[in-house]
């Protein structure tokens, strides 16, 4: 049995430029990834399935049609696979989930042998941000998230806490609700220099829609995070901290005020 777990992906920044003749947006991001998420085990089995079980598994009802199927039918393999996923990430909340639960059966492949040469292309095929979840490390992306450059990750092991008000966001009203003005390119230097001088375009769009992101994106901000900013298209929030004790004292804290929010601390990959 091979086991994998689908890192949560956050954006450190998310700068639109434009909206594009095709629908997709111009952008500029930084990814990062948290050390936990998803997780996902593979084994053999007569024909390809899928079963989900874990706290968010109700909001997937109808597994032949989840992105981790599509996947595996772009996935060459010896054998078929029973792919198990526990659902620990929220659903339609800015984290990536579905990008990173088929990003992380893209690793199984490759750990046995059977990532084909063109599984970029395949990648893609799946979701902009798919390719970025197949690597699951700090990197920025460009054009509509596809194209991928490598960044000096100095935030490697920085304490995250992702808070959500446990209110599932769509993608595409959020993008259709940016105002369309270019702020600006991201900020030249490492993945700190983007976390600190960055911005998300689409925060203004999302709290239209979900008011409560203000919210959270303000309790993390007086938690004493020294970066705290909305992921994605929303509607998690994302603090970091300086140490894990101060990122430990905020968890505790906001669960007492906040007690209905979903939350997960970890640490930056």
């Amino acid at each position: 049995m091979l086991t994998e777990t689908a890192f949560a992906k956050i954006n450190l920044a998310l700068h639109l430029r434009k909206r594009r003749d095709d629908g997709y947006h111009e952008l500029e991001t930084v990814f990062a990834f948290v050390d936990a998420g998803d997780r996902l085990t593979a084994e053999p089995a007569e024909h390809d399935a899928m079963t989900i079980a874990g706290e968010f598994s109700a909001l997937l009802t109808d597994p032949a049609d989840n992105i981790v199927m599509k996947a595996l039918s772009l996935l060459p393999r010896a054998q078929p696979w029973h792919v198990r996923l526990e659902k620990n990430l929220p659903v339609a909340a800015g984290l990536g989930g579905g990008s990173a639960d088929a990003g992380a059966l893209f690793r199984l492949a490759e750990r046995v042998g059977a990532l084909p040469v063109d599984w970029l292309a395949r990648a893609v095929s799946l979701g902009a941000d798919v390719p970025a979840c197949v690597r699951s490390v700090t990197m920025a992306g460009f054009g509509t998230g596809t194209e991928l450059a490598a960044i000096e990750n100095d935030l490697s092991g920085t304490p995250i806490l992702l808070l959500n008000p446990r209110i599932p966001l769509a993608t595409g009203p959020v993008f259709k609700g940016w105002q369309g003005d270019d702020q600006g390119a991201l900020p030249a230097g490492s993945a700190r220099d983007a976390a600190l001088y960055g911005r998300n375009d689409l925060e203004d769009s999302a709290v239209t829609l979900v008011p409560e992101i203000r919210d959270v994106i303000e309790c993390i901000r007086i938690s004493g995070a020294f970066v705290a900013r909305m992921s994605g298209s929303g509607a998690t929030c994302f603090g970091l901290y300086k140490d894990a004790a101060a990122m430990v004292a905020a968890q505790a804290d906001i669960a007492r005020k906040r007690p209905g929010w979903w939350q997960l601390a970890g640490r930056l990959r």
